[in-house]
């Protein structure tokens, strides 16, 4: 009895996408549906499962809800059991996700589907018993099939997970893992972009009327801002798990045993190109695949490292020519706007703060979500206090300034709020304190700052 019992079970939880057909019964499909549907509603899923599954075996092309709820379902089924259970409803989940593609293609995104049916096997790998390289192969076909969906932040940063754990056990080469890393990320940037620009719709310009959003708006910028956290922190997990596999020791051999097959391939050149340059690898070779982009494609980019090599050369008047040239070049203005931010950053590491002031406020004009650009000047403020001031009341008073332009990155970026508001404050605490404004009755009076500040700043009153 107890075999028969095991196996009565196991036939319960073959995936339904190999069940017989059934005769037609649209009573039966509309009742199931109602069940399933209302006990999904009220997060009932071990009520919801028997009238899934009987529809889901009798008329599988009924209901794209099949599918959207299915997998709730079977996401409560597998976190409520346990070994070969827990292995057949996984299994069942892999296989709903295959069955929607194939059942409902034209309103399904493939790639973000595919990208889910991988991470279960990434999650559940043990469970599963899947290598690695299976795992790979899962990733890479969602993204080759259609990495227009494929935009999962966690998705994308197992992906990444998967080829250096595969390099590190020498299966995949440095080769392999650079591309995927540099495709991993150019993806991550065409959305970082995409969504940018749709928070840019919801601020102002800088001394524009503040937006006053609706309900429905701020939960639309709530999203976009949640995504924009999400690549970042993607990002920055993707440069950690990097580490020394992409240092110049280890960059410069590969490039050079890899640059006469590609120096006439326009992608390969910019990756180089990029990933050189971000790593700060001063060599020979970073200028000859600079120049060589340059002549074969020039583009932003190669006018901005030109820039920099110029800076290099102490040819500075020549290197802000070539900085301008690159954001002539660049028609996109998110685009426009991260080169004017990486161009006042070089000044700002310079100390010519009144230069890299010009170019974040230039930056801002083009992304006026750009926080971190307020971060800048606020940063560049506080460290001139000293040097700004015709007395030391004057001198703490560039603290109100420089926490004025904290609070505006946290207005127009949400992602920088609580890093803003604490900056904010920690300015705040070295400005004069209230004691101080009474003792010099100064309150109220408009202090101008000299210097490259070259601004004005009123007195609290008390």
């Amino acid at each position: 009895m107890k075999f028969l019992a095991t196996v009565l079970l196991s036939l319960l939880l073959i995936p339904s996408c190999f069940a017989q057909p059934q005769a037609p019964n649209p009573e039966a499909d509309r009742n199931d549906l109602s069940n399933f549907d209302s006990y999904v509603r009220s997060k009932s899923f071990e009520e919801a499962y028997q009238p899934w599954k009987s529809l889901r075996e009798r008329n599988p092309r009924y209901h794209l809800s099949i599918y959207t709820s299915g997998e709730k379902i079977l996401e409560y089924k597998i976190e409520k059991s346990s070994g070969a259970d827990k292995k057949a409803f996984l299994e069942d989940l892999l296989g709903l996700y295959d069955q929607r593609i194939e059942t409902f293609e034209s309103k399904t995104k493939v790639g973000d589907i595919l990208s889910k049916k991988a991470q279960v096997m990434y999650d559940y790998k043990d469970d599963l018993d899947y290598t690695d390289a299976q795992i790979f192969s899962a990733f890479n076909s969602a993204y080759n099939t259609d990495a227009a969906t494929f935009t999962n932040p966690k998705a994308l940063y197992t992906f990444f997970k998967v080829v250096v754990r595969m390099y590190d056990s020498n299966e995949k080469s440095a080769e392999d893992l650079f591309m995927v890393y540099d495709e991993i990320s150019e993806k991550i940037e065409d959305e970082v972009k995409r969504y940018t620009k749709m928070v840019n719709k919801f601020v102002p310009q800088e001394g524009e009327e503040e937006v006053v959003l609706n309900s429905k708006d701020e939960r639309i910028l709530l999203s976009y801002n949640s995504y924009l956290n999400g690549y970042e922190l993607i990002s920055e997990g993707m440069e950690r798990d990097l580490g020394d596999r992409a240092n110049c020791e280890n960059l410069i051999p590969l490039y050079s045993k890899n640059y006469e097959a590609n120096k006439n391939d326009g992608v390969w050149l910019q990756r180089a190109m990029n990933r050189l340059g971000t790593k700060g690898c001063e060599d020979p070779l970073f200028i000859k695949i600079v120049e060589q982009k340059n002549s074969l494609e020039p583009n932003a980019d190669t006018a901005y490292y030109l820039g920099i090599l110029k800076d290099k050369e102490g040819a500075s008047s020549e290197a802000l020519t070539y900085y301008n040239q690159a954001v002539e070049l660049e028609s996109d203005d998110y685009a426009k706007a991260k080169i004017l931010f990486k161009v006042a950053t070089n000044f700002k590491n310079k100390r010519s703060y009144s230069n890299a002031r010009n170019y974040y406020r230039k930056a801002l004009q083009y992304s006026p979500s750009m926080g971190k650009a307020y971060l800048a000047i606020a940063q560049m403020y506080a460290s001139s206090a000293n040097d700004c001031g015709d007395d030391n009341f004057s001198k703490r008073a560039v603290y109100w300034l420089a926490a004025d332009e904290a609070r505006k990155a946290g207005k127009v970026d949400s992602n920088l709020a609580k890093a803003a508001a604490q900056t904010a404050e920690n300015y705040l605490s070295k400005a004069p304190q209230t004691s101080e404004i009474f003792t010099s009755g100064r309150d109220g009076e408009v202090i101008r700052i000299g210097c490259w500040i070259n601004s004005s700043v009123t007195v609290p009153k008390i």
